[in-house]
């Protein structure tokens, strides 16, 4: 408190000369303050936390307004603010930096309609209307206004769910460690209980549950910055299956188990060096993950699964932009069983093949798209709204060209799936849009190796 009370005193003081403040003609300036303005809600310690500088740093001249503008970015990315605007004043080789924000709404309380499959694509195939889940899912970002996270799912419907997370980036400011906490419950009236010609085989059942999954999960995360984070994770789980699940595949569990507990314990790393956390043009993304599963009870085989991620995204013009990126999947373990034999067709997966699942022990995926930008409006006022938190809108569309490829080694589950094994290849045409509250749609035109065609809908970026 006496640290924030002396740097809002100098601020205060300088800000007085700031009409007689000269031009910036010193090689090197100090930083003398830092104003926040905006933040209402947010925490100041919250926002200097995420800057590279400091009062009393020094920044060479010709670098200041490069340096202003990344920290503007890491504000940005935060994900809290509509808008972070930066500005500066010199005087006698001393700097005065402000950063203005505009804060968003923290409270999402969103309904949930959704489809009981894995993505809108595989559900509009099926066109099953009782395959529809309803619920409430409640966020609170920024939670005390110190970038917390905290999250309760409340799910009905085809698939049960209740969740409940909470995510805090610092309980130690000295070591910049913070912590995530998780609990889970899933229950279904329908599973896979194996894959034919790269599609999933379901079972559903009225008189009992052919899946209940329990879990909970608590991490220590080190922040150095939103650009750079690792930790470690660790988490239980319970898994059960009905009786005919495990007769129609005695190798979901493996030698016929219908229940079964582990422990999981995870290492991961990030560095995103992208500009836009949301919808990126430029810089880079890489992430890197290993996890030891050991089961309880005798109910499994331990197995190592080691995963990396590698995006970089290039500006090649004004509006011209390039995206090229790879990742991939080791799976290690003495025998597998088929509830652990993931691979593409959920998360990840090469474009003009979204109908399909290529389970597996391993896997490459490789992406590359030329974007160009084709309107940019940074706000559509909504004058019938007075909250300035909502009626500023702001709509960006993109068009894009890529081509995908992927391959997925298998050598427990492969028969009677042509695609496992298989060098896979995609291309086609999208248009993206990205606008309110981190919004992304995407709409893509896709033909694979195979010539077959279809137009898919997602709201996740590509990479």
């Amino acid at each position: 408190m006496r640290l924030r009370a002396l740097i809002l005193i100098l601020c205060l003081y300088f800000s007085a000369t700031a009409a007689a403040a000269m031009p910036c003609d010193t090689p090197v300036l100090v930083v003398q303050c830092i104003n926040l303005s905006g933040n209402e809600t947010t925490k100041d310690q919250v926002m200097l936390m995420e800057l590279s500088f400091a009062p009393g740093d020094t920044i060479a001249t010709a670098e200041l307004e490069s340096v202003l503008e990344e920290n503007r970015r890491r504000l940005f990315n935060l994900r809290l603010f509509h808008y972070v605007n930066t500005s500066y004043t010199c005087a006698d080789g001393k700097v005065q930096v402000t950063y203005d924000v505009q804060e968003r709404f923290y409270l999402y309380p969103i309904p949930i309609l959704d489809f009981a499959e894995r993505n809108f694509n595989a559900w509009l195939e099926r066109k099953d209307w009782s395959r529809i889940d309803y619920g409430l899912s409640l966020v609170r970002r920024n939670f005390r206004g110190r970038n917390e996270d905290v999250r309760l799912r409340v799910q009905r419907g085809f698939n049960k769910r209740l969740e409940l997370s909470y995510r805090v980036p610092y309980i130690i400011r000295k070591y910049n460690l913070g912590a995530e906490f998780a609990v889970a419950d899933y229950r279904s009236r329908t599973t896979s209980y194996t894959n034919l010609n790269n599609r999933q085989r379901f079972i559903e059942q009225q008189d009992e549950l052919p899946i209940q999954r329990t879990s909970a999960a608590a991490g220590i995360i080190h922040r150095q910055s939103v650009q750079r984070q690792q930790g470690i994770r660790l988490s239980y789980h319970n898994e059960q299956i009905s009786d005919s699940v495990s007769r129609l595949n005695p190798d979901y569990y493996r030698r016929a188990l219908q229940e079964r507990q582990y422990m999981r314990l995870e290492l991961y790393k990030v560095v995103n060096l992208r500009n836009n956390f949301v919808y990126p043009t430029t810089g880079s993304y890489f992430e890197a993950g290993v996890a030891q599963t050991f089961f309880m009870q005798d109910s499994g085989d331990p197995f190592t699964t080691a995963r990396a991620k590698y995006a970089q995204y290039a500006k090649l013009s004004d509006k011209l932009f390039y995206m090229v990126g790879a990742e991939g999947q080791l799976r290690l373990a003495g025998k597998h069983a088929f509830a652990d034999n993931i691979a593409l067709g959920y998360r990840s997966y090469v474009r003009g093949y979204e109908l399909y699942i290529v389970g597996g022990q391993h896997y490459g995926l490789f992406k590359q798209g030329l974007t160009r930008q084709v309107l940019d409006i940074k706000s559509i006022k909504l004058k019938f709204i007075d909250n300035p938190k909502f009626n500023n809108i702001p709509l960006s569309v993109f068009l894009n060209a890529f081509t995908d490829a992927g391959y997925v080694v298998d050598d427990v589950f492969e028969e009677g799936n042509p695609l496992t094994n298989y060098f896979m290849a995609g291309g086609g045409l999208g248009l993206h849009v990205v606008t309110f509250y981190d919004m992304v749609l995407r709409l893509e035109y896709t033909v694979n190796r195979e010539g077959n065609r279809g137009l898919y809908f997602s709201t996740r970026i590509p990479f």
